[in-house]
Formats: C-alpha cells, structure tokens, sequence
C-alpha cells in the first residue's frame, strides 16, 4: 500500500537543483524546477547506478554524473545515451513546506 514520507523541506532544494533523500532501503532524487515545482526520481541512474544527486541540472534534465547520459526529471524519460532506461518517478507533494513523497 503507498505511503507519503516526509522527505525534506522545500528550503532544502534550490531552483534548478537536486538533493538525495534515502529512506530504508531506497534512494531518491529530489528536483526543484526553474518553475519552483518539486519532482522526484530513483535517486539512481539506471546506466551505472551512480547517484544522480552528484549530477548536473540544466532546466529539467538531471546529467549522470559518470557518462553524461540525461534524463527529464519530470517524466523519469532517458533523453541521451548511454541511459536508455527510464528513470521511475514518484508523487510528490508539498505541505506547509515540507516535501513529501509517495512510495
């Protein structure tokens, strides 16, 4: 059954970047857009299981930090090789400024 968890607040994230947010046994990344919109994604590229919080922003894509493959953070959408998988995303939501995610 889905649960929300309280993953962070909103002043953690800056426009245009991401932060990692582990909880049990799974790892996440956490976007703020250049439209101050939160997403959220498997925290790790599904090429070579590097974390993407080490990655590049640039407007809605996140870099792999180890290939330079990309992803839209928004979809979960593998955009350029190598990645070729897409990356899972979760639902988020944002109360009184805090970040929670549905997993």
């Amino acid at each position: 059954m889905p649960q929300w968890i309280d993953a962070c607040a909103t002043s953690d994230v800056e426009p245009e970047e991401v932060i990692r947010f582990d909880h049990a046994t799974q790892t996440f990344a956490i976007f703020r857009s250049p439209d101050d919109e939160y997403f959220c994604t498997a925290g790790l590229c599904t090429h070579e299981k590097v974390h993407l919080a080490d990655g590049l922003v640039m407007d809605y894509e996140i870099e792999c930090p180890k290939h330079s493959g990309a992803f839209d953070y928004r979809t979960g959408e593998a955009i350029r090789a190598p990645v070729c998988v897409n990356l899972k995303t979760f639902p988020i939501k944002v109360e009184n400024g805090r970040i929670h995610i549905e997993i």
